[in-house]
């Protein structure tokens, strides 16, 4: 008999990995495992992300698999863009980044010239 995704046990899937304070193991710096510059804003944007999905219970359980067909360059333009170094962790920063999105852009333009005459800037 075939082995299923229901075959695995659910606790394999809730393990914590060692790293930051979310207990996350993050970007996973390059070799010496320092992140400087660059690194270091990915490290610091990709932690900060995770968190704001753990806290909003995006991560709470993974029970689900993904699959796909990328471009090798795209996935290596990403990692390096971000610091991340593992499939898995880049797929996961994705899309937390894509379902935290508050629509901030959208939400400026659309208040665009309406803020009331009366109101004083002190300028």
């Amino acid at each position: 008999m075939a082995k299923t995704s229901a075959d695995k046990p659910a606790a394999r899937a809730q393990k914590p990995s060692a790293g930051g304070p979310s207990g996350r193991g993050g970007a996973r710096a390059g070799p010496g495992g320092g992140a400087t510059g660059k690194d270091a804003v990915g490290k610091a944007r990709f932690e900060a992300v995770m968190r704001a999905a753990e806290q909003s219970g995006l991560l709470s359980a993974k029970s689900g698999r993904i699959g796909g067909r990328v471009s090798p360059v795209l996935i290596k333009r990403a990692k390096r863009q971000t610091g991340i170094e593992t499939d898995t962790d880049l797929i996961e920063f994705a899309l937390a980044t894509v379902a935290l999105d508050d629509d901030f852009a959208k939400a400026f333009k659309a208040s665009r010239g309406k803020v009331g005459r009366r109101l004083k800037l002190g300028f």
